[in-house]
């Protein structure tokens, strides 16, 4: 069941930059295969940002053809401010984050609706063993899952993981508090921004949300992307940047 604008369940935000050949490969076309099979509603938004690739006109070529599916051109602020920007522009009453690689396959929602429906208000997907990660990638995870803990006393078992979905007034609440990242920042070349996922989950337990972590499949794809000195140095960056926002009141929550 696709989309339906006055009853719509379930937004799919897939942030791309520069995804041509995994959207060539067929990634859009998994998750087609997946939606079209539920019994639910849904719309799928690909936010395009600013590839230099021909990303934009495959995603558009494939919604054109493909009920459901839109693209929303956006100025590059890197995969922070681009999501964001989707997920304030979702219409969904659930809306769900994931990477456009599919390293965790759209069909793990599906462990996902229980807890909505037990009431959870976010929902985060959690990486075991990290299968097929390069032994840096593992380390650098270790490291960061640590200094999370210590500088913002994070309880979650993997922040990172790129799989996550949120009830609607959720998702806007959380959303439009961000203080690092929003949908007006500016980025240049590939932008993995690491810390937005930390700042999301900390602004979420600030408003007392109940989020809940669920095991989720999740594959290892190589990406140029992920660059290990640059990303764990903006890493640390950014948990001492949400630390002192926090000292400073800037998450304060007005009653």
């Amino acid at each position: 069941m696709a989309l339906d604008t006055k009853n719509l369940y379930l937004s799919v935000v897939i942030p791309a930059y520069n995804e041509a050949d995994n959207i060539k490969n067929g990634t859009l076309e998994s998750v087609n295969q997946y939606l079209v099979k539920q019994n639910f509603t849904w719309e799928v938004l690909v936010v395009d940002d600013k590839s230099t690739d021909n990303t934009l006109k495959l995603a558009q070529d494939y919604a054109k053809k493909h009920k459901g599916f839109r693209v929303s051109a956006q100025p590059h602020r890197g995969k922070g401010g681009t999501v964001i920007a989707g997920m304030l522009e979702a219409r969904g009453d659930i809306v769900l984050f994931t990477d456009m690689d599919q390293a965790t396959p759209l069909p793990e929602f599906d462990k996902f609706i229980p807890e909505f429906r037990k009431g959870a208000d976010v929902v985060i997907g959690v990486r075991s063993g990290r299968q097929g990660a390069p032994l840096v990638r593992k380390a650098m995870a270790w490291g960061f899952s640590f200094l999370r803990s210590l500088i913002l006393r994070l309880p979650f078992k993997d922040t990172q993981c790129g799989f996550k979905a949120f009830k609607q007034d959720a998702s806007k609440e959380i959303f439009k508090r961000l203080k690092i990242f929003s949908e007006e920042q500016k980025a240049k070349g590939a932008a993995v921004t690491a810390g937005f996922d930390l700042e999301v989950l900390y602004v979420a337990r600030k408003l007392g949300l109940k989020v809940v972590e669920v095991p989720v499949i999740w594959h290892h794809q190589d990406t140029k992307r992920v660059s290990p000195i640059k990303d764990a140095w903006q890493g640390l960056r950014d948990l001492v940047r949400v630390r002192l926002n926090a000292i400073q009141g800037k998450y304060k929550i007005n009653s």
